[in-house]
């Protein structure tokens, strides 16, 4: 009963969508509140193997209602690809629903994405060049165009001197002037004319007016009927703007905190948070990671980790890869404000003799320290205090209760729970939806 927030303790990456997709079984909504296209969630089930980066994961499961909210980046384009390929798949249509107040994100911003990544070189954030970026600095400038515009002009069924479709024209000018100053100054690009960019904006319209809704009622009705709902979260804590590894952030807050804003749900109703965080750690970007390893040892761990291995889901770029990072998860699930964490690809580890764990972190200047640093060059000249614990050597994959663990394995989840200071309730050793143990 009430809202389940499922988030990422970490850099994202951590396994968000296969426990949504668990939790989702017994839930009636599952709503997207933040982020866009620029991350992808994998998710092993009985329908096959799918890699999903706008619809929420709970599109498995036909009771589910599952939402798009206001705070999302939508790339149109990419949800009805995703649409059909579940259709393909023989995954039923799901119950969707969109925020009538979500705003959209236009080819100019992926255009922009991508200009000014080639234009920062090796100063690069490592972006996935979905246009988010662009897409947030419109929405807070206040140039963002709304889903219930883009409807709206599209039920004019083509009539371009319908006052839907010339406020939609005035808004995409508005919005492209600055831009047109920038293009060939900047970029050295030629300007772009908001009326080549109108009809294949009035075409999304019309393929998304089945699902547009008012979303923020729906979710507050169903709490009204003591339903369950799940916020499901994009990315991980550290690449929150605010408390992460600024500048090496996304744009949107990957919090458990902002799913009351970007979903549309009062704060009082998230009662239960799960941070997850994987066994080890991973990571695609730039920006600081400690324990990173390198060579042979890193493309080890990489290649088995996952159901196919440690690759972006978005980008297929090689994830960075290191040992749990004890300072990192534990800040993780604070700023979150976790009551539960979810240990994912406990798995994976089974081929080590023994498991490497941070506690802490060296400074440049020899010093200790528990304390995940603001300063990111802190982070940068840091080294990993690890502790070493004693591997299981062999395939837990089979395993269905947390008691018929190795004692080994057990071992490693308590002392994690132990260093983050957050009962781990949930410990996954596979990619399936069964490969999931509950932990008393």
């Amino acid at each position: 009963m009430g809202v389940i927030a499922v988030v990422g303790a970490n850099w994202g990456d951590e396994g968000k969508g296969k426990i949504t997709d668990l939790l989702a079984g017994g839930a009636d909504a599952v709503v997207r509140y933040q982020g866009g296209s620029n991350a992808g969630h994998t998710i092993v089930n009985g329908f096959g193997k799918f890699g999903l980066n706008m619809l929420p994961s709970g599109v498995f499961h036909a009771q589910v209602v599952n939402v798009i909210g206001p705070g999302v980046a939508l790339d149109a384009t990419r949800l009805l690809e995703e649409i059909g390929q579940l259709s393909a798949q023989g995954v039923p249509e799901p119950r969707l629903r969109i925020s009538d107040r979500a705003q959209l994100v236009l080819p100019v911003h992926k255009l922009f994405d991508e200009l000014e990544e080639e234009r920062l070189g090796d100063r690069r954030f490592g972006s996935t060049k979905r246009g988010i970026a662009p897409f947030y600095a419109d929405k807070y400038v206040k140039l963002g165009v709304r889903v219930a515009e883009v409807a709206q002009a599209a039920q004019a069924n083509g009539a371009t001197e319908s006052a839907a479709v010339t406020r939609l024209l005035e808004r995409l000018e508005t919005n492209l002037a600055a831009k047109n100053v920038l293009l060939p100054q900047l970029y050295h690009c030629a300007p772009l004319q908001a009326a080549e960019l109108l009809p294949q904006l009035l075409q999304i319209g019309r393929a998304i007016a089945p699902y547009i809704a008012d979303t923020g009622e729906l979710l507050r009705e169903l709490l009204r009927e003591g339903r369950t709902i799940i916020a499901e979260g994009q990315l991980g804590a550290l690449r929150d703007p605010d408390h992460g590894i600024y500048p090496y952030v996304t744009s949107s807050s990957t919090l458990a905190g902002f799913a009351a804003v970007g979903a549309g749900l009062p704060p009082q109703s998230i009662g239960r948070i799960i941070a997850v965080t994987k066994a080890y750690s991973s990571c695609v970007g730039a920006g600081p990671f400690v324990t990173e390893l390198f060579g042979g040892e890193a493309e080890e761990l990489r290649r088995r980790g996952g159901s196919a291995g440690e690759y972006g889901v978005v980008t297929g770029r090689p994830r960075r890869v290191g040992w749990f990072d004890a300072v990192a998860t534990r800040y993780g699930c604070a700023v979150q404000g976790a009551t539960e964490v979810a240990l994912t690809n406990l798995d994976v580890l089974g081929y080590l003799d023994t498991i490497p764990i941070c506690t802490g972190y060296v400074q440049a200047n020899g010093a200790t320290t528990e304390r995940f640093a603001a300063d990111t060059a802190e982070l940068e000249g840091a080294r990993p205090l690890l502790e070493t614990m004693q591997g299981w050597r062999s395939d837990i994959g089979g395993v269905r209760r947390y008691a018929d663990l190795p004692a080994q394995a057990q071992r490693y989840v308590e002392r994690l729970e132990t260093l983050i200071g957050v009962p781990i309730r949930i410990v996954s050793v596979g990619p399936g939806r069964d490969m999931t143990l509950e932990r008393p």
